[in-house]
């Protein structure tokens, strides 16, 4: 006897062994439990009645570097970068302590690179916007919602509205959706 969805079981029913496959084994397969690969990842929905296993990873710099650049560029120790594989979407947190020689603006945000490009933009920056004097320890959360699914790497990049910007403890975290 053949079908392609088993009926409900009941009292005595006899299953065969491609039955059994198909109705349990198959499904079981596709629980969370049984797609991970690794400790720490995370699920998300792939299309209906799929998932995946993301990552969620994070890289630090703690060394205070300087840049006088108004256009985004990276410091002399580039990033912090991470590279994950994401769907569509991607939630990322940047944080730094930062500060600017004079009363202008220094911005550290974050770039995409991989299947996807995403120039850095203020959009999706943190920014100590005025005063020169103690460094500000500050961060930002976004949501990324126009990836190109498949190897993302997520590189912090940095510019000044003018004068010289101060980062140090910079830390960019990524939640692969």
């Amino acid at each position: 006897m053949a079908w392609s969805v088993p009926p409900t079981a009941a009292a005595n029913m006899v299953f065969t062994a491609s039955q059994w496959n198909q109705g349990v084994r198959d499904n079981l397969a596709e629980t969370a439990p049984a797609k991970a690969t690794s400790s720490g990842g995370i699920f998300v929905t792939a299309g209906a009645n799929s998932i995946a296993q993301r990552e969620i990873a994070s890289d630090y710099i703690n060394a205070a570097e300087t840049e006088t650049s108004t256009t985004y560029t990276d410091l002399a120790t580039a990033g912090p970068a991470v590279t994950v594989t994401t769907g569509p979407k991607a939630l990322i947190w940047l944080s730094t302590q930062i500060n600017n020689s004079s009363t202008n603006t220094s911005v550290m945000s974050c770039a995409v690179s991989g299947d996807t490009t995403q120039v850095a933009s203020d959009g999706r920056a943190v920014l100590r916007d005025g005063g020169s004097g103690l460094d500000r320890r500050m961060g930002i959360t976004n949501l990324f919602e126009t990836l190109n699914s498949g190897s993302n790497t997520f590189t912090a990049k940095y510019r000044v509205s003018a004068a010289t910007g101060t980062w140090q403890r910079r830390r960019l975290v990524v939640m692969a959706l």
